[in-house]
């Protein structure tokens, strides 16, 4: 319209050409880059393969799915520890071949850690070892979880617009629920003292292997679950967290969602720890609360409290230039349609679920770096 609009001018006799720095002016998408932040998904997106279908073709069908939504990094699970550097780059050159760049795993299985038992410096040489591996690859995060318990049996589905699914947590549905034989009760003193040993033990390693590290916060953020405190259940624990050992490559997981169900405001959140490059990975999701760490509900991206275009303004502002995960779609008919369904949570839904979180986080983004 507007090259339109300058050739009639030129066109009337009498009329004024437009201005040289006007016409130049062009609005133009910004797409993600070496320089921005980058949408992820699960590695494996879109269920489980067909039978007969080798573990190659699965790969690249799954590849496929993922890059047709414009996706290009991935994030998966790091399997057994500890981690050996040929298995991890041949997963990393798997994916590499189908065009998606695995960014972040996750590591587990390291309890005599959590909770203090014998073998716990066995297990922290475990990790040890894991990140190491990770580092001789170009891994560059490791996410991890810290819970005594995660409180999830206090989902539930709701019914959302359309008979769309919501997931809810109420903790009154399992706040009196006694601790697991294979966990026991502990106390908030007892949890820190734990992570900080593991912290004092760990970052040092990281930041020689230029690996950084993400603490997922406590989701569902129950104060008290099965017996035991949680130290990433407040806003308060994620600053504490940090102070423990003062590297980059000690940080959390900024998750939106999460924020928002503790009462916090994710704007201001995102500014404390993304100023101090302490988010080392996003999960990008929306809530309606009712009683903050109690009672919430997730929700389509679209529909929460959660203003995302300022949130990802937020992002964009602070220079993050790491992993965004749009998680936890929402349970819709066409994927609860699909053979072999497997919702991760109540309510939750698959891979047209994801691609519509995909598409509305592109557009915060789009929309962020072109007001930038």
């Amino acid at each position: 319209m507007l090259k339109s609009a300058g050739a009639a001018a030129l066109a009337i006799p009498g009329a004024a050409a437009p201005s040289r720095s006007a016409a130049a002016v062009q609005i133009r998408p910004h797409f993600e880059g070496k320089d921005t932040a980058k949408i992820c998904l699960e590695a494996g997106l879109g269920g489980p393969p067909a039978a007969g279908v080798s573990a190659d073709e699965a790969v690249a069908a799954a590849a496929r799915r993922i890059r047709q939504l414009g996706v290009e990094h991935v994030i998966s699970g790091g399997g057994q520890i500890p981690w050996e550097e040929p298995r991890l780059k041949e997963m990393m050159d798997r994916h590499k071949a189908h065009g998606l760049t695995v960014a972040n795993l996750m590591i587990a299985g390291f309890p005599n850690a959590i909770y203090n038992r014998p073998g716990k410096d066995a297990d922290i040489e475990k990790v040890i070892q894991s990140i190491k591996a990770a580092g001789n690859v170009g891994l560059p995060v490791v996410e991890y979880n810290w819970y005594a318990h995660r409180a999830m049996e206090g989902y539930f589905e709701e019914p959302g617009r359309a008979g769309a699914g919501w997931t809810g947590f109420d903790y009154e549905r399992m706040k009196d629920l006694p601790p697991l034989p294979e966990e026991g009760p502990h106390t908030l003193d007892e949890m820190w003292a734990n992570i900080t040993y593991f912290l004092k033990a760990v970052i040092p390693v990281a930041e020689k292997a230029n690996v950084r590290l993400a603490l997922h916060p406590n989701d569902p953020p129950a104060p008290v679950s099965r017996g035991s405190e949680q130290i990433m259940a407040t806003i308060d624990g994620w600053k504490k967290l940090i102070s423990i050992v003062d590297s980059p490559s000690n940080g959390i997981t900024f998750d939106c969602g999460v924020t928002r169900e503790m009462g916090g405001d994710p704007v201001e959140v995102c500014r404390y720890f993304a100023s101090r490059d302490r988010i080392n990975h996003v999960h990008f999701r929306n809530v309606l609360v009712k009683k903050p760490y109690e009672r919430y509900t997730e929700v389509f991206i679209d529909e929460g409290e959660n203003d995302m275009f300022s949130v990802m303004k937020e992002l964009v502002k602070q220079k993050y230039t790491r992993l965004i995960y749009p998680e936890h779609p929402r349970g819709i008919d066409y994927d609860r349609e699909r053979t072999n369904f497997r919702p991760q949570y109540p309510g939750g839904g698959g891979y047209a679920g994801y691609a519509f979180n995909v598409g509305y986080t592109r557009a915060m983004m789009q929309a962020a770096l072109s007001a930038a």
